[in-house]
């Protein structure tokens, strides 16, 4: 019955029998099967099946809903068992943003996996902030202003954050002296369709300034409002890290130095569970360690360390 109810979830998460058999390494025939047999227990349907989709019912909802909160404590306890006297294995899920993903999070899944060959890694990369539960995220690294979180959070680092613009666009457009003045410049905005007013929140002798700001140019990938940044298309807000290399180069400046951003947190999070899997954990120390080793690197192309 396990077996049935996880080849059931798999196919829900997957949108598809035939990608729910290749993760789970069974045939197509074998799914469908123990779908089939789910259905038989239970006396109702859990799927509508058409040739070209399929969808799952009130009645599949409904029970997916139920099991998935057991199914991953089940998960957990033989992951947790079988690592203590054989390799990890199954899949684990991670998301991270855009830059940090790409940098750093790529590379130590890439490592991670060849350690752990039975285990998959499943990464996902974006900007917008993913419900770990509902998406089944194992692992997140966020960069954010924690205020409070039932997750599990391990701190990666303290993170400044500047505003800053390309040489060439303070030369046409003046540099800002107050912060004020960011009502008359081009403002490279990070968006998303849900965000309907955007506000840069930088400090004054210690207090919050909530300073309205406004562009022409907005995204929702930091990477892109860097090219436009060095392109000398506006002032934007960075992680300090992040921009090490322009700023050591002269490519990018500073400004308003006396007005910083509210600094983030950089942490790696996962979701508070009665048995958190050893194959979570390790992922989590190895990308804790090796993103303080990035960032300090990163700022040290300007000759500034890592905060402790």
């Amino acid at each position: 019955m396990l077996d049935n109810m996880k080849a059931f979830a798999m196919s829900v998460e997957s949108e598809s029998f035939s990608e729910a058999a290749r993760r789970l390494r069974l045939s197509a025939n074998v799914v469908s099967h123990r779908i089939q047999m789910l259905e038989k227990h239970l006396g109702c349907r859990l799927f509508n099946r058409t040739t070209r989709r399929m969808s799952l019912t009130e009645q599949g909802r409904v029970y997916y809903e139920a099991i998935t909160d057991a199914l991953r404590l089940i998960d957990a306890a033989e992951s947790n068992v079988s690592e203590l006297g054989a390799l990890p294995r199954g899949a684990l899920r991670v998301t991270a943003p855009l830059h940090l993903g790409r940098r750093l999070v790529a590379q130590v899944s890439a490592r991670y996996q060849e350690a752990h060959p039975e285990i998959d890694v499943r990464l996902r990369l974006s900007e917008h902030t993913l419900d770990l539960i509902a998406e089944s995220i194992d692992v997140a690294l966020r960069l954010a202003t924690f205020e409070d979180s039932s997750m599990i959070m391990r701190k990666v680092a303290q993170v400044e954050r500047i505003l800053c613009a390309s040489p060439a666009y303070l030369e046409r457009a003046g540099v800002p002296l107050r912060p004020q003045d960011l009502l008359s410049h081009q403002c490279l905005l990070l968006r998303f369709a849900s965000l309907r007013e955007l506000r840069w929140m930088l400090t004054d002798e210690g207090r919050d300034l909530a300073v309205p700001v406004t562009g022409h140019l907005e995204a929702d990938d930091g990477d892109v409002l860097t090219v436009w940044a060095l392109e000398g298309r506006g002032i934007v807000v960075k992680p300090r890290f992040e921009v090490a290399d322009a700023l050591a180069e002269g490519r990018l400046v500073p400004v308003l130095q006396a007005h910083p951003p509210k600094p983030a947190t950089l942490a790696v999070l996962y979701p508070a569970r009665q048995l958190v899997p050893l194959k979570v954990k390790a992922f989590a120390d190895m990308l804790v360690d090796q993103g303080r080793r990035y960032i300090a690197q990163e700022l040290g192309k300007i000759g500034e360390r890592l905060p402790a």
